[in-house]
């Protein structure tokens, strides 16, 4: 009886109040999220603990910090928020139709920028010619970013990249595979090895390479990953969080780039830059979108992977008319 006391003076704004400012870590950065003021966030905040008998945030040097409580709960407060939401709208229940058109939603999506260059424009284009009154929120892939815990949580609806083994808790679909190559300057050695047949494995793991920062602390990246597996290291000399600066590097360097062909692709009109082939055998790279279970049977989302699928083939189709020309 105590408990079913104490559940019914919650209501759902304060559920919500519960999960922005545990996420947020902030109450003005929550009011703001929540198109409210401070000091009624602060009253609510005041709510909550005397509630749940927690301080749920704490202040530390570095700002204020959710309590091991308050992250026990976010993710409890984001199921009850999502199953309000599949209750009284009825856009939101699995199999309710989903009319891109009329929709004023919103879609998060984090994704890395070793896919394509032309990716994530395209996709704001097409997804914003379909559905004219949705935005987008694009989150980067980092070191920084716990993608799991962002889509266990709903902070993100999809995320797209590449990985060897994609976490096996997470539903996935395949967007394409790419040969892997090497992308170097157009004076570099490795072109005038590459013509003589002396682009060997040797030479490749004793250049001089650049490879993106890993996506958690600790990790390989695919390459680095694969190449461990066979026993062999590179000598990485730059390390970047930045993918998309990488071209501009290599063509001021004698760096050399191991990743897919159709990245590579987009660049050798615009730079001083060749692809030559990769010596070390190496698996095609697999891209893929990946989402959790909890908005597996979301129409919005379904309709939102699709449009990934078509714009993400479309660049592959496209990336291999330009390679054999």
């Amino acid at each position: 009886m105590a408990e079913r006391a104490a559940s019914s003076r919650i209501d759902l704004q304060l559920v919500k109040v519960l999960h922005t400012v545990i996420s947020e870590r902030s109450v003005s950065k929550a009011a703001m999220k929540l198109r409210s003021t401070q000091p009624a966030v602060s009253a609510q905040l005041k709510r909550l603990r005397e509630l749940t008998g927690d301080a749920l945030l704490v202040r530390t040097g570095a700002g204020l910090v959710p309590t091991e409580r308050a992250l026990q709960m976010l993710d409890d407060a984001r199921c009850l928020l999502d199953a309000a939401d599949r209750l009284f709208n009825p856009r939101q229940r699995a199999g309710a139709e989903f009319d891109p058109a009329q929709a004023r939603i919103g879609f998060r999506v984090a994704a890395s920028d070793y896919l394509d260059p032309f990716f994530l424009p395209e996709l704001v284009a097409h997804v914003k010619r379909l559905a004219p009154q949705a935005t987008l929120d694009l989150h980067g892939l980092s070191e920084e970013f716990d993608y799991r815990r962002s889509l266990a949580a709903g902070d993100v609806d999809l995320v797209i990249g590449n990985w060897l083994q994609p976490p096996a808790e997470l539903h996935l679909g395949k967007l394409f595979s790419d040969e892997i190559v090497c992308l170097v300057a157009q004076d570099h050695p490795a072109l005038r090895a590459a013509q003589r047949g002396a682009w060997t494995v040797e030479r490749y793991l004793g250049s001089e390479h650049v490879a993106p920062a890993p996506l958690h602390l600790g990790a390989r990246g695919v390459i680095d990953e694969h190449l461990a597996n066979l026993g062999l290291q590179r000598r990485v000399a730059v390390r970047s969080a930045h993918f998309s600066l990488i071209p501009l590097m290599v063509a001021r360097s004698l760096l050399v780039l191991t990743t897919g062909r159709q990245f590579c692709q987009r660049y050798l009109d615009a730079l001083p830059l060749r692809v030559v082939p990769c010596p070390v055998a190496f698996p095609p790279l697999a891209y893929y979108q990946l989402w959790h279970d909890r908005s597996h049977g979301a129409a919005a989302m379904r309709w939102l992977r699709e449009q990934v699928r078509v714009v993400a083939q479309g660049l592959a189709a496209a990336g291999g008319r330009l390679a054999m020309q």
